[in-house]
Order: C-alpha cells, then sequence, then structure tokens
C-alpha cells in the first residue's frame, strides 16, 4: 500500500464501493438517522464519556488522511448510485503480518439483497490481490445473526471468540472472528461466491458487525 493507492473504487453492479464525500453529509445523515435504531447495538462507542462527537465533515477528513498513509480502506457503499452504507478496511499491518479487517454497514432498506456480500466480496478481493494482503479478518458480536450468515456464505473461517474485545453499544462486547487467506480464494472471494452460491441464496444482508 502506498500514498497514492487511495482513492479507489470498486465496482459489481449495482453494488458501487467509492470513497466517502463531503457532499455525501446530507445522504449520510439522513440515512444514518433513518437507521438508527436498526444499527444501534452494532455500533462502535467509546468507553471514554467525555468523547465529543466528531462531524461528518471531520470524519471525512480522518479517514482519507489514514487511507493515503496505507493504514485503511474507508469505503461509502452505493446500491445503484445511492448510499446505502459503509464498507471499512482497518488496521493494515505490513511486514510478517500482511493483514487487516472489515468492518460494516448498510442501510434496513437496502437489506435482504446481496449487497453487503457483493461489496465485502470486492473489499476482500481489493485487499488481497491489489494491496497484496495475506490475510482478511472480521469480528461479529455473536448476536449478530445477519452479519455471521454473511461471512458463512462468503466461506470465511472461524477463529475463535475473542472476549471483551470492542467497546459497541456502550460496553465491552465478545467477538467471533473469521478470516480468510489469500491462499483459499486464487480466482477470487467474489468469483466463488458468484460460481458456488445460486442467485436465490445470494441474498439477506445485516446492519454492521
Amino acid at each position: 500500500m502506498t500514498r497514492a493507492a487511495w482513492p479507489v473504487t470498486l465496482s459489481a453492479p449495482p453494488v458501487e464501493l467509492r470513497p466517502l464525500r463531503y457532499r455525501d453529509a446530507r445522504d449520510w445523515d439522513e440515512l444514518r438517522r433513518r437507521n438508527a435504531a436498526w444499527l444501534r447495538p452494532w455500533d462502535a462507542t467509546s468507553p471514554d464519556p467525555r468523547a465529543a462527537p466528531v462531524s461528518f465533515r471531520a470524519m471525512v477528513r480522518r479517514l482519507n488522511s489514514q487511507a493515503r498513509l496505507g493504514e485503511s480502506l474507508p469505503w461509502a457503499l452505493t446500491v445503484g448510485g445511492h448510499l446505502a452504507g459503509q464498507v471499512h478496511v482497518s488496521g493494515i499491518v505490513r511486514g510478517s503480518a500482511q493483514s487487516a479487517h472489515i468492518g460494516y454497514w448498510i442501510g434496513q432498506q437496502y437489506a435482504g439483497h446481496g449487497h453487503v456480500h457483493t461489496g465485502v466480496a470486492m473489499a476482500i478481493d481489493h485487499c488481497l490481490f491489489a494491496v497484496r494482503l495475506h490475510r482478511v479478518e472480521i469480528n461479529i458480536r455473536p448476536e449478530n445473526t445477519a452479519s455471521l450468515r454473511v461471512v458463512e456464505k462468503l466461506g470465511l473461517r472461524f477463529e475463535g471468540r475473542r472476549e471483551r474485545y470492542l467497546h459497541i453499544d456502550g460496553d465491552w462486547r465478545d467477538h467471533l472472528s473469521f478470516a480468510i487467506t489469500v491462499e483459499e480464494v486464487p480466482d477470487g472471494l467474489l468469483t466463488r461466491w458468484r460460481r458456488d452460491t445460486p442467485p436465490h441464496l445470494q441474498r439477506s444482508d445485516p446492519a454492521s458487525p
């Protein structure tokens, strides 16, 4: 990953992963407002009660700065050109690890159509073959059955339980860890999923891991 590797846009119509833009502010705020109850159980929170809210503009500035440094890949997920959620590759580690992890969320009105499966598969393929990472992991709360179906359908390996792993919805929450390495998908994860999964089963999306 180099400083020149961002911005990046990935497309598998009708799904596209692209950088968030300042002009997305109104659509992002409206999407989050309409889906507040849907997303709240899975949203990351700060253990510091004094932590101040971050403006959308400041968030986009920080995410793009991290991306240009090769530390993350913070995509907006769009469906048919409409902002529908986010797919965020973070914790990119080089050296002997060559790994990262992925988080994601989607609005309820866009769920159930396989859009997150497509977005996550594109993101993983980009990490493994363009960024040349070796391993990507996804950590999911045990209660989030919809997200668990995503990693199951995409064929990520279960690696174990992480106790009190992330601060989610106001407390430290256990997570289940899933991973995939480049050797497991020589033809790409999106290709494998679409090839091995009947179209009527390429559905059912989560809120967020």
